[in-house]
């Protein structure tokens, strides 16, 4: 009953404190808005936005060579060479492969 006791007249003595102590508890750590999910939310916000800065970059090349191969005959038939391995009647292919390809 004394340490109770104790406590009791330690709260009622800084009860301010006490006070603003549990409302940074809440806020800080224990609230569904508290300021640790915020950080986190700010980082998945940054690292979703330089996706989404990756993504775009990857579509204007993609949309630049495919403008480029419906429009140029000597493109598509360099990609479907290189890329598909597609040849000509008379012709044969060889394919060199190197290490660092194999790993």
């Amino acid at each position: 009953m004394r340490k109770l006791a104790e406590i009791w007249l330690f709260v009622s003595r800084h009860k301010y404190l006490v006070t603003s102590a549990v409302f940074v508890l809440i806020i800080g750590f224990l609230d569904e808005n508290s300021l640790v999910q915020r950080v986190s939310h700010h980082r998945e916000i940054h690292q979703l936005r330089s996706e989404i800065e990756q993504y775009r970059k990857q579509y204007e090349e993609d949309s630049k060579s495919l403008k480029e191969l419906t429009s140029n005959k000597e493109a598509l038939e360099k990609v479907a060479r290189e890329k598909y391995l597609m040849k000509q009647k008379n012709e044969d292919i060889f394919v060199f492969e190197s290490e660092i390809e194999k790993e």
